[in-house]
């Protein structure tokens, strides 16, 4: 009887204590320094610190829905009603955003960059890869709105977990910007877990992930089936270009492809040759910009001439 008792008290202990492990990793994930952010774009050329310093900008705390601060910097060199807000991914920081500022910047646009809770300046104690994530971002558009005027041309980039962020905002929450530009996201929370855990871990999600969702729910009150753009992607009418790198391993470009299929109305997908994991823009930035100002040109800037004439 204490043999049998001892036996189900170490099962109980290993799954508890796998429990907490697996959580950990989503909820506390290892963010990068952001010197050494900062570092590695200024190195390749990504960031120049000597025009930000030039750059007319301005830093801005917003309050979260869930009370913390998030920490954002808008950059307004234009008179302009055109704004980008850009999303960074998971352990990034909104210095990461930089070169996509610079992007939009070039094309006229005023930009916003801001840091996702628990990441960079920003409060927050948890990642949630896009639950929590989009009724921050819904709390910054609502704030450069209130700031600028409902009737701004507002776009949403986003990269890897900042892109299936603003879907998730577009699709669950409201359809909110004039278009969207989605850097390698996951469709789905759940299988983009599943292949993480058998690329990883070695063991079958089938055993894990019920685990993981018990847990992530009595810790961080949401569930991973809560995470999944493409439950949410048919609810977004706004213009959606769609990028992804072919030889990504971390998030499938299958992924996006699926994501593109199932959105309905205007739309563009591009597939990168080069790069890994949201490296689209680092490794093929010619191609990235003439993608980009194809999709601009094809759905916002004809559409605003019209809406302006």
């Amino acid at each position: 009887m204490k043999k049998a008792f001892r036996t189900l008290f170490i099962i109980l202990f290993f799954w508890l204590a796998l429990g907490i492990y697996f959580t950990n990793r989503l909820m506390y994930m290892k963010k990068k320094d952001e010197d050494f952010i900062l570092k590695r774009e200024t190195e390749a050329g990504r960031v120049d610190p000597k025009a930000l310093k030039t750059l007319p900008r301005r830093h801005i705390d917003i309050q979260s829905p869930f009370g913390y601060s998030i920490k954002a910097v808008l950059a307004e060199p234009y008179q302009t009603n055109r704004y980008v807000i850009i999303a960074h991914g998971v352990t990034e920081t909104k210095v990461n955003s930089i070169k996509y500022a610079n992007l939009f910047l070039e094309r006229g646009f005023n930009t916003l960059i801001y840091d996702h809770r628990r990441h960079g300046e920003s409060g927050g104690k948890t990642t949630s890869f896009g639950h929590y994530e989009k009724f921050d971002l819904k709390a910054v558009v609502d704030w450069l709105k209130n700031e600028k005027g409902d009737d701004i041309l507002l776009g949403i980039h986003g990269e890897s977990m900042g892109a299936a962020t603003l879907l998730l905002y577009a699709g669950l929450l409201e359809d909110g910007a004039d278009f969207y530009i989605a850097d390698c996201p996951f469709s789905d929370f759940k299988q983009q877990l599943a292949h993480v855990i058998k690329k990883d871990f070695k063991i079958k999600p089938g055993l894990l992930l019920p685990l993981g969702d018990l847990f992530l729910r009595l810790r961080d009150k949401y569930s991973i089936q809560h995470v999944s753009p493409i439950s949410a992607i048919e609810n977004i009418k706004h213009p959606v270009l769609f990028i992804h790198s072919r030889k990504d391993d971390f998030i499938l470009p299958s992924m996006t492809k699926e994501l593109f299929e199932h959105k309905k109305g205007p739309k563009m997908l591009y597939i990168a040759e080069k790069g890994k994991h949201a490296q689209s823009f680092n490794e093929n930035r010619a191609d990235y910009e003439r993608v980009v100002d194809e999709f601009l040109e094809t759905y916002v800037n004809r559409l605003h001439q019209v809406n302006t004439d």
